[in-house]
Formats: C-alpha cells, sequence, structure tokens
C-alpha cells in the first residue's frame, strides 16, 4: 500500500472510529499490526483467559502463535482441542474474546456471516471484553458494500481456506447455494455495544484478512 492510499485509509478508519463510538463501541486506531500486537501482549496477562473466534486477521498478525504460547494468560484454544464445541462454549464465559469481523461500515456498524454462529455469538454475549480486530481494507460505505464485500470476497475465500466444494469458489461470488457444505448460515449487524466500550474495535491502516 502506497503512501497516499495509507493516508485515505487512514481519513475512513477516522470516520469509522466516530461513527462507532457514537454507538458506545470503544475504538483504537493503528497504523501498523506489529503497533497493534504489541498493544494486546501488554493487555492479555495476569493468567486472564482468553479465546478466540475463526479469523485469518489473527493468524496472518502472529496473534494465535502469541497465545499459544504465553504462559500468562489462560487460552482456551479451539484448535488444538479433541472436542471444540466445549471450547465455544467456554469461550462465553473468558475475559477476552479475540476476532475479527466481515466489514466494519462508515456509519458505524460491523457486519458478520457466520456457519457455526459461535463466533457471532460470543460477539453479542457473554465475554467480559470482545476485541475486533480489523484491518482498513474491511471498511465499507454501508451495509449493502458489507454484504457484497461477504459475497464477493469473505465467503467464497473462506470456502476455498476451507475446501468446501461451494459454487463461490468457482465463480467467485456467492450464488445462494444450500448445499450441506455452505458455510454462511447467520448474518448478524451489531449496531451498538450494549454495555459501553465492552466491544473494542482496533483497526490498522493495513490489508489484514478476507
Amino acid at each position: 500500500m502506497d503512501k497516499h492510499t495509507q493516508t485515505l485509509r487512514w481519513t475512513q478508519m477516522l470516520q469509522a472510529k466516530k461513527k462507532l463510538e457514537d454507538h458506545q463501541f470503544q475504538v483504537d486506531l493503528f497504523q501498523s499490526q506489529d503497533a497493534c500486537l504489541q498493544y494486546l501482549k501488554d493487555l492479555l496477562k495476569d493468567q486472564v483467559s482468553v479465546s478466540v473466534g475463526g479469523s485469518m486477521t489473527l493468524f496472518e498478525m502472529g496473534i494465535i502463535d502469541f497465545l499459544e504460547n504465553n504462559s500468562e494468560i489462560q487460552y482456551l484454544d479451539r484448535y488444538h482441542s479433541e472436542h471444540p464445541h466445549e471450547i465455544y462454549h467456554a469461550a462465553l464465559s473468558c475475559d477476552y474474546f479475540l476476532t475479527s469481523t466481515n466489514a466494519v461500515t462508515l456509519s458505524g456498524e460491523l457486519y458478520n456471516v457466520d456457519g457455526n454462529g459461535n463466533r457471532v455469538a460470543a460477539m453479542i454475549y457473554g465475554p467480559e471484553h470482545v476485541l475486533v480486530i480489523a484491518g482498513a481494507n474491511k471498511i465499507v460505505r454501508d451495509l449493502k458494500a458489507a454484504e457484497d464485500r461477504v459475497k464477493t470476497i469473505a465467503a467464497p475465500a473462506n470456502c476455498v481456506r476451507l475446501n468446501k466444494d461451494n459454487p463461490c469458489t468457482k465463480i467467485g461470488a456467492c450464488v445462494d447455494c444450500q448445499l450441506p457444505t455452505r458455510i454462511c448460515s447467520a448474518v448478524v449487524t451489531l449496531q451498538r455495544s450494549h454495555v459501553p466500550g465492552r466491544i473494542h474495535v482496533l483497526l490498522i491502516n493495513e490489508d489484514l484478512g478476507y
């Protein structure tokens, strides 16, 4: 990303921040993923319990590696558990739940489409703190653009990643398939953090995740 694009993205991040804060989300902006990762390393300690939602952003940033190798926290590890659904349930009462989002609108909403629904469930209710970590590439104008982003980027890319032989992997866009391998089941728009500041959005001026 060149400096001009970075400047434009930062302007969009500031717009999104203002609207999200109007809706009782807490928001912090970072110029780089390294800066955000350091913030998380300083925050997550003292044996707090931490779990995550499925997110390529967390993998790309090295957050999953950090959690797996951190003796200062209690990490509820969904990826190495023989019973991941037990972790999904336990995550609802953890101190910090880390995830990303499919889109952030300039009008201050978080838009997500899930398969199992464990990610959006924890975002809505349960964990004391929810950290939503997203690259500036996920900022869109409105909910229609958020839906389009999922249908043309996030859903097809995740189907490829998960080896789901769905039509979107062949044509590059959602066709509203009804196959058993469909990964789009729950559509959730978070319009407001019901508990002020419980949902903390960390926006990063880089391209991250789908």
